[in-house]
């Protein structure tokens, strides 16, 4: 589990840091936009929206973009209409795959998703194969400098967080679906640096990976990220963070 959650924390970063940001950009205003689209355009009323919204400015979106990502969702300024899609499958060794997808063209999607799994040791499968093996959480990762981290597990454990665990410069957060938000109020009010929360799905179970196996995921993560439909990929690899950071 840990070591798929980091991965979301590592795209992240190098996401910020790179030429993939105009990408990450682009991913974030879509799902403003269909929050908007499905709840309404008031965050106070909309969680989806809420917690789109802080992603975007997480990742330095500016301002006057989300809010025209949120009037085109609600149909005050003309835009796209993006289909909802989430794709079961598997990667190199059995590696159970959840991909989201927010897409104008349904074919399309499918089509470029099975040629990436089928040239990188991966297979299409059919729905519900493996989203069984899958719970959905919070996940949150607080900058470890910015808070003692004494105070912050009783802070989150408080708001209703299930597990802490402590990395080289973040800490890790896991909570239930339900006290995402309360726990991600709570450790904003309390001025620790959040660095990345969003919800979720945790493997229940992992598979572990050599440096090889471990390359070839990589790689198909990699692509699939890149793809501008997919909004977000979750796995049960099992792979040791030093691969994980020089990936």
């Amino acid at each position: 589990m840990s070591g798929h959650s980091k991965w979301a924390s590592i795209k992240h970063k190098k996401a910020a840091n790179d030429a993939k940001r105009g990408k990450l950009f682009t991913k974030l205003l879509k799902e403003v936009t269909v929050a908007a689209r499905n709840g309404g355009g008031d965050p106070e009323m909309n969680p989806r929206l809420r917690t789109a919204i802080q992603a975007a400015k997480a990742a330095n979106v500016p301002n006057d973009t989300v809010d025209r990502a949120i009037l085109k969702g609600t149909g005050d300024l003309e835009g796209i209409g993006y289909e909802e899609v989430v794709y079961e499958g598997y990667g190199p060794n059995g590696v159970a795959l959840i991909i989201e997808v927010l897409t104008d063209n349904k074919n399309r999607s499918v089509s470029d998703l099975r040629n990436i799994l089928d040239r990188n040791g991966g297979a299409m499968g059919e729905r519900g194969c493996v989203s069984w093996m899958f719970e959905k959480r919070g996940l949150i990762f607080v900058q470890k400098d910015s808070i003692d981290e004494d105070e912050l597990f009783l802070i989150a454990a408080d708001a209703g967080a299930e597990d802490l665990e402590t990395q080289e410069e973040q800490i890790q957060i896991i909570c239930p679906f339900e006290d995402f938000e309360s726990v991600r109020v709570a450790i904003k009010e309390s001025h620790a640096d959040i660095s990345l929360a969003e919800t979720t799905m945790v493997p229940q179970t992992t598979i572990k990976l050599d440096e090889k196996q471990a390359e070839q995921m990589i790689r198909l993560m990699d692509l699939l990220d890149d793809n501008d439909d997919v909004q977000k990929v979750y796995a049960n690899f099992d792979i040791p963070d030093d691969i994980l950071e020089a990936a």
